[in-house]
């Protein structure tokens, strides 16, 4: 038997075996650490910032207009001439399908949905009307128009849910009117009619 004995090159230490595992180890933990530190983006999801969202809506591709009207605590108002006033905002003033087209690449793109959405961004305490005015009639026929009022936080709850018929051009009804306490809670929710557009004038 020879004194010196050669080495198969693929013999590994046992040290160099545990060193190799451990940079395996510490590498799979690394990139484990990065995905956790850089999760992929949400999508799909909307942030309304807002307390309440009230969304008016009507058969899709109807011509015809609906206004929504709404009034809150200290006199505030909004409509289609100010979208804006203390902490209600009007989303879109949607005309049906007057002002649903746009062209793309010289084509025409319509929109059928016929919604206007008007948002809450606080609990100011009062009472909130919120109307929808029949303002013209392209059809000179009966509308439904359905109502959703949700409380968006800090969790989603629906408050009302209604469909009323508006009948003839110029016909406006009370579809929701509710009232917010000084500790943020909801009460009073009720459809005691009150006009809006007669009496601010459209």
């Amino acid at each position: 038997m020879p004194l010196f004995q050669r080495k198969n090159s693929f013999d590994i230490d046992p040290f160099t075996d545990l060193l190799f595992n451990v940079l395996l180890t510490f590498t799979f933990l690394f990139l484990i650490a990065l995905l956790l530190l850089n999760p992929p983006a949400k999508t799909g999801i909307i942030d309304p910032k807002a307390e309440f969202v009230v969304t008016v809506s009507w058969p899709d591709n109807d011509p015809n207009d609906i206004d929504v009207w709404a009034s809150g605590p200290d006199g505030t108002k909004v409509w289609y001439k100010k979208a804006q006033d203390g902490l209600m905002h009007l989303d879109r003033d949607d005309r049906g399908l007057a002002n649903d087209t746009q062209m793309v690449n010289g084509k025409k793109i319509q929109n059928p949905l016929n919604q206007e959405v008007l948002t809450i961004r606080g609990r100011p305490p009062g009472e909130f009307i919120i109307n929808v005015h029949y303002f013209k009639s392209e059809t000179k026929s009966e509308i439904p128009v359905t109502i959703y009022l949700a409380e968006v936080n800090p969790t989603m709850k629906v408050l009302h849910y209604q469909t009323a018929t508006l009948v003839n051009e110029g016909d406006e009804k009370t579809l929701v009117r509710f009232t917010i306490a000084p500790d943020g809670s909801v009460s009073n929710i009720n459809q005691l009619q009150k006009s809006l557009a007669k009496v601010q004038g459209k």
